[in-house]
């Protein structure tokens, strides 16, 4: 269950306030926003009364052309009776709006009106929904936008995450998120990447400390949050390992269960790491847009072996 403080809520939604009442918050359980037309017309069978509830130019209209006055607050009276997180009337809306409001206070119901029309309303509710109800993680790493490319940087502490993501954004890409990065799953396909609030935009400079990157670098430099759709994790060079030097097979990782692909940059003096994510970030995009340059190259071997043959 999530709970949502009504002020952010009003922000986010582009709502104003009818009546909130002793509410600080409202708990939201499911992704879905009903409009309540049926109910009005006093069919509650299968009402879920855990989702927002939208009276748009339909319901209101049958309100005002359908029914009587005492027909009308009846209706209304049975929807907000029930136990639902709040109402939110589109269009500006302001027919009964006084008697809503009447309603609303002795069940201590939040009413907000928007100016949107209702498909429009819907679709940025259920989007807002979704995203506060999604599952989330906290990564201990670095994320960038690298050529359009998300790119989390992920490694034991000490490794040089920070001091590569700085030498990147010193090179023009931009910064998400230093040290936590909250993750979500929007979708089954799709994570999202951001920075706590409390610690948006700042960085952890071993031996220099904290230093703001948006004010460093410009507006820019930074991103409040990106997609994610590469990890690289970052580890110390073992000798005795074999580390990938063709990348025809694709190694992924999971994250939340959603798999993304992920390669391994063994770190040692000397090796230009900044410039090697940023080739590691273009290769990404080349693949995603069907060219593997370890595939192209085996064909090609292939071929100039065949007709040497």
């Amino acid at each position: 269950m999530a709970k949502v403080k009504i002020d952010d809520f009003i922000n986010d939604l582009d709502l104003d306030t009818l009546y909130r009442g002793d509410n600080e918050t409202i708990e939201i359980v499911s992704s879905s926003i009903n409009r309540p037309g049926l109910q009005l017309a006093g069919f509650f069978d299968y009402f879920d009364a855990e989702r927002l509830q939208v009276l748009g130019k339909v319901e209101m209209t049958y309100l005002e052309q359908a029914l009587d006055e005492n027909q009308r607050i009846k209706a209304l009276e049975n929807l907000i009776s029930k136990d639902i997180p709040a109402i939110i009337i589109s269009r500006s809306q302001d027919f009964m709006k006084d008697i809503i409001i009447d309603i609303a206070k002795k069940h201590n119901r939040p009413v907000f009106i928007s100016k949107l029309i209702t498909t429009k309303l819907l679709h940025k509710g259920v989007m807002y929904v979704d995203r506060i109800l999604a599952p989330s993680i906290t990564r201990h790493g670095v994320f960038l936008d690298v050529y359009g490319i998300g790119v989390l940087l992920v490694g034991e502490s000490g490794i040089g995450k920070s001091e590569t993501a700085l030498e990147l954004v010193k090179r023009g890409h931009r910064l998400v998120a230093d040290d936590a990065v909250e993750i979500v799953r929007t979708s089954d396909q799709q994570l999202v990447g951001k920075a706590p609030l409390s610690v948006r935009h700042f960085m952890e400079i071993r031996g220099v400390g904290i230093i703001d990157v948006r004010q460093m670098f410009g507006v820019g430099s930074v991103l409040n949050e990106k997609a994610v759709h590469l990890q690289i994790e970052m580890e110390a060079w073992d000798p005795t390992k074999v580390y990938d030097r063709l990348g025809i097979s694709e190694e992924l990782g999971t994250i939340l269960g959603v798999k993304i692909p992920k390669i391994t940059i063994p770190v040692r003096p000397g090796r230009n790491l900044a410039i090697i994510i940023e080739v590691a970030a273009r290769n990404h995009r080349l693949k995603r847009m069907g060219y593997n340059a370890a595939l192209a190259l085996t064909e090609q071997l292939m071929q100039d072996e065949e007709e040497i043959i």
